[in-house]
């Protein structure tokens, strides 16, 4: 242990304690359980404020489709900002220093721009409810089908990481069970998404994101003044590590094995950067969903945008505090498989250790709080898109097709509290993954980066037919499932997969994203290629270049989202610079 840390560990008992095998880190005051108290009640009440709003299964799949783009957009940031950002790119970042950031920017801001700019109008005048909808009218029931089944098997298992993550947060910090901090949670989001449906989620999905910056904003403004400023916080990084690549953002990529995480630039841009980015962010409903609820075309196609900009601010609460904890924390952190079995701490504990470190009393309330807003506008944010895509794409389609409008949302909102009982089950799947992102990009390689292949050939490709849409998404799926088997049996595969004897287990799932996706396109051009096309007039609507695109009605250049992109575009170039 270097001589930063013994100085750390001496000044913070309650970590050393903690690291000595202490059941928790610290213990509320009254202020503390007021604070997250009164979250619980808000957001309990705003389930039952909205009930009576959400009739329709417009009103309570869609959000009767009336959001402003500002709400819409802070919603389809804050969908995303559950487990799978706090916890999860906090420990990542722990693991592979700054390089995490990538999943935000590269990984993020290019697809959250082209989904507004591109793939929005189509979403949109075609009036789908989700993006299994889109399928069954581009490609027919066989896509729509695989695609509806597989999304919700993701957002069921995707559900299970945020309560998981909160129980953890709970267990950490105040030796919480994780069995009661699971129940917990998961009875408080199936109450208000049952209620309210997707306006309730969208509402607590905007107030959630308001808290997460208020209480988690203070562990890096505190922990940089700790750590003496970036500039010092790197030199500290690298002294401690004995290497420096924890802290560039590109200029380690040249290589495999010059970087933490053991990938390089083609990986990151092609890989990360066009088929997984592109993949979630234009074609996961969870977040889509959000955009489809916006009250006109301008404000669908600015919500994205305005969703790119706070999210080029994200890495802010989420990253840097992993670095800190390399600087800071007194001791060694380890994979949640190998934590476990040994007792030790993982990687996925690291934002509850840094907050327990910056935060006393009532702001460890609210960053608690913070936390737990979080985890459950994940939550709430896959049980309403898993509501929506079981009540339409399976149980509408295929046991019930002439049910009522209002059978369809006592349907949906019974199929919330089963989605929230079978994602209880799937919490503790997670304890056995290395990391809580390693187990989230798996599921992205499996049902995402196909998916991706076969809407973008949808919308751009006259040609592409039925058959080559489902047998292309089925093809593409199966890759990726069996690349993943492969390596699990023989793991010196990994170099056939991921292209080099010294990538890692991050570089695995961007290059069986990537190969999933090339195996989808390429079995759906040759499949169409093979069987007959539709009518082109049967695809106005639905399809680029032969789809009359509706003339938004703004009265100055300011208010034209192309332009509001270009200035998120700028400054996420400035961005990779500056921390080239």
């Amino acid at each position: 242990m270097t001589h930063a840390l013994l100085l750390s560990l001496s000044a913070h008992p309650g970590l050393a304690a903690f690291a000595a095998g202490g059941q928790r880190l610290a213990r509320l005051n009254s202020i503390d359980i007021l604070v997250i108290a009164i979250y619980f009640a808000m957001v309990v009440y705003i389930g039952f404020y909205l009930k009576g709003t959400s009739n329709t299964g417009q009103d309570f799949f869609l959000a009767g489709r009336e959001m402003t783009s500002w709400i819409a957009g802070l919603s389809f940031v804050s969908a995303n900002l559950g487990s799978l950002e706090l916890m999860g790119w906090a420990g990542s970042a722990y693991q592979y220093g700054i390089l995490a950031t990538h999943w935000y920017w590269i990984g993020a801001i290019p697809a959250m721009l082209f989904l507004g700019i591109v793939m929005m109008p189509f979403y949109y005048i075609s009036k789908t409810h989700s993006v299994p909808g889109y399928l069954q009218l581009r490609y027919g029931q066989g896509a729509s089908a695989l695609s509806a089944v597989s999304f919700a098997l993701m957002t069921i298992l995707m559900s299970g990481i945020n309560m998981y993550s909160m129980a953890l947060v709970m267990k950490v910090v105040l030796g919480w069970d994780l069995n009661f901090s699971i129940w917990v949670s998961s009875v408080t989001v199936a109450v208000y998404v049952a209620l309210g449906g997707l306006k309730s989620a969208i509402f607590n999905e905007v107030l959630q994101f308001l808290l997460i910056w208020a209480g988690a904003l203070a562990i890096p403004v505190l922990g940089l003044i700790d750590a003496g400023g970036w500039s010092n916080l790197r030199r500290q990084i690298a002294t401690n590590l004995g290497r420096s690549d924890y802290v560039h953002l590109w200029s380690t990529l040249g290589h495999f094995n010059t970087n933490p995480m053991g990938v390089n630039w083609f990986g990151i841009v092609f890989g990360l950067g066009f088929v997984v980015s592109f993949g979630y962010w234009t074609t996961d409903f969870l977040v889509v969903q959000r955009v489809l609820s916006a009250d006109n075309l301008r404000s669908a196609r600015m919500a994205p945008v305005i969703g790119a900009a706070f999210k080029m601010a994200v890495p802010l609460i989420v990253i840097l505090p992993g670095l800190l904890a390399l600087a800071v924390l007194p001791f060694p952190l380890v994979g949640q498989d190998v934590a476990v079995h040994t007792g030790q701490h993982s990687y996925n504990e690291v934002l509850p250790l840094m907050l327990v470190r910056y935060c006393g009393p009532g702001l460890l309330g609210l960053g608690v709080t913070a936390l737990i807003a979080g985890f459950m506008s994940g939550m709430a944010g896959n049980v309403s898109a898993f509501s929506t895509v079981w009540t339409y794409d399976l149980y509408g389609a295929f046991l019930n097709r002439k049910a009522s409008d209002r059978h369809y949302v006592a349907m949906g909102r019974w199929s919330t509290l089963l989605g929230v009982l079978v994602s209880v089950g799937t919490a503790y799947l997670v304890q056995h993954a290395a990391s809580i992102m390693d187990y989230v990009q798996q599921l992205f390689s499996f049902f995402v980066a196909p998916l991706f292949g076969t809407v973008i050939l949808g919308m751009l490709w006259k040609r592409a037919t039925k058959a080559g849409g489902f047998w292309g998404l089925l093809c593409g799926t199966t890759t990726s499932i069996g690349l993943w088997t492969w390596v699990r049996n023989d793991p010196s595969a990994l170099r056939y997969v991921a292209m080099s004897a010294s990538a890692k287990d991050m570089a695995e799932n961007i290059y069986r994203a990537l190969w999933a996706w090339l195996v989808c396109v390429l079995v759906t051009v040759v499949v169409s290629l093979m069987t007959e096309a539709r009518p082109v007039k049967e695809l106005e609507g639905l399809v680029y270049g032969i789809t009359p695109i509706p003339r938004e009605r703004e009265e100055r250049w300011h208010q034209r989202p192309v332009v509001w992109a270009g200035i998120v575009t700028v400054i996420f170039v400035g961005l990779n610079l500056l921390f080239w």
